[in-house]
């Protein structure tokens, strides 16, 4: 084999160049969040009037890109696997179109060929000495589809942690290596108010020491992780890491020692902090970084006892039947790995999976908890699913529990100023 400073050398080029080797047709994949490569991201954007019928795939972008255009659509178009505030204005108006899709499956879609994969664009630590770039801010279905695609184009920056796990790629597969030295993008905590804080407690309160943790994304699941420092040996297998998990693992709760599958290893499959934490990352033995059709596996997340669950949703109606990803039709974020990471949890032994909502919205003028989902609205975690749900005013456990059963508990942690108005829609539901 070539050497690897030489196959370095050789295939390293402008962004420009490198978006030169898109064919009109292609579909290119882009890693979640921080992972997306912004130089070439950027190129393709001034690139895509000379393009045609391309499409970008990608879960959580940050930037809004050039591409991101209705005008220029039959160009380039965007094909979410999960919207953000970059994109959801699109998925609004319709030029933006979505890709339905467990976050754990999106490996074995793009594997299949049921979603295509003809180039991949991803950030990348430095090259290490025997050729290998570490993709560490998010492997998740990036691994999948560097197997499936025609090009891969990598932006290399010093920036980006080398981190463990089966994140690596070697530079003998790389069609285009583009350099960049610009800060990483940096997501810190959210303000967390009195509402997110008694949540926080309620599940903090009933997460035991030893436990493994998923925490989704969201400020009522930081307010969980605040309330988490005095715990003892919590284990993290989640499929973000973020600045709250890292506050956990500085203050001594997370130590990872009494985890039952993959004991005294953090896993994750995608990054999204600080500069803090992208430091710690980097060759962290503690750490490992793995492709989501791995960490969210239900049947290996399960293999954690006591694994502890922590996601939001939007709505909650009286069944059970949670809609996170929009409101009423219009898409708001994806299903990404809530679903997941329930059923991950229900498995576990001795776990728990937690719904965490506030209990009212748009400033307590309508309620969360509502009869049936508001019409169009995408159903992601499901009745058969659901465990505990949780709100300021306290918890309901709904597994195992009868129609009747659910509707009366989620009335009763329902705001006190519509529990009224929900008693009587139950009523003429011949729920109670």
């Amino acid at each position: 084999m070539q050497n690897p400073r030489a196959l370095y050398a050789e295939r390293r080029m402008s962004a420009s160049d490198a978006i030169g080797l898109v064919r009109d047709g292609d579909t290119i994949v882009v890693p979640t969040g921080v992972g997306e490569a912004p130089a070439l991201l950027h190129a393709l954007s001034e690139r895509r009037h000379t393009l045609r019928g391309v499409a970008v795939s990608q879960i959580l972008p940050l930037r809004k890109y050039g591409y991101l255009d209705p005008q220029t659509r039959d160009n380039v178009r965007h094909d979410a696997y999960f919207f953000s505030g970059a994109n959801r204005t699109g998925g609004h108006e319709g030029w933006v179109d979505f890709i339905p899709a467990y976050f754990s499956e999106l490996p074995m879609l793009i594997d299949r060929g049921l979603t295509p994969a003809d180039v991949v664009v991803s950030m990348a630590s430095p090259m290490d000495e025997h050729g290998y770039f570490s993709l560490s801010l998010a492997p998740d279905y990036t691994m999948a589809a560097i197997e499936k695609a025609r090009v891969l184009l990598l932006e290399v920056n010093p920036n980006v942690p080398f981190a463990n796990g089966n994140c690596h790629v070697h530079v003998s597969r790389v069609s285009g290596l583009v350099e960049s030295q610009d800060p990483l993008f940096e997501v810190g905590l959210p303000e967390i108010g009195p509402v997110q804080e008694a949540i926080g407690a309620q599940v903090a309160e009933m997460i035991d020491d030893g436990s493994t943790l998923q925490i989704g994304y969201g400020g009522i699941p930081d307010a969980v992780v605040m309330q988490l420092k005095h715990k003892r040996d919590l284990g993290i297998h989640t499929e973000m890491i973020g600045d709250g998990i890292l506050s956990l693992v500085e203050s001594g709760a997370v130590t990872n020692r009494r985890k039952t599958f993959m004991p005294g290893k953090i896993v994750a499959t995608f990054a999204l902090g600080s500069n803090r934490l992208y430091r710690f990352m980097h060759r962290n033995p503690t750490l490992e970084m793995h492709p989501v059709d791995f960490t969210n596996d239900p049947y290996l997340a399960s293999r954690n006892d006591k694994l502890c669950a922590i996601n939001a949703t939007l709505q909650i109606d009286l069944l059970g039947q949670c809609g996170s990803e929009s409101l009423a039709h219009l898409p708001y974020s994806g299903t990404g790995g809530q679903v997941d990471f329930v059923r991950a949890a229900n498995r576990s032994k001795d776990g728990k999976a937690f719904i965490v909502l506030p209990s009212t919205a748009k400033g307590g003028t309508i309620s969360r908890v509502v009869p049936t989902l508001s019409p169009g609205t995408h159903v992601t975690t499901s009745k058969n699913d659901i465990n505990y749900v949780v709100t300021e005013h306290g918890v309901a456990q709904l597994r195992g529990k009868t129609a009747r059963q659910r509707a009366e508990a989620l009335i009763g942690i329902s705001h006190p100023d519509f529990r009224a108005e929900l008693r009587d829609a139950a009523r003429q539901l011949k729920l109670l």
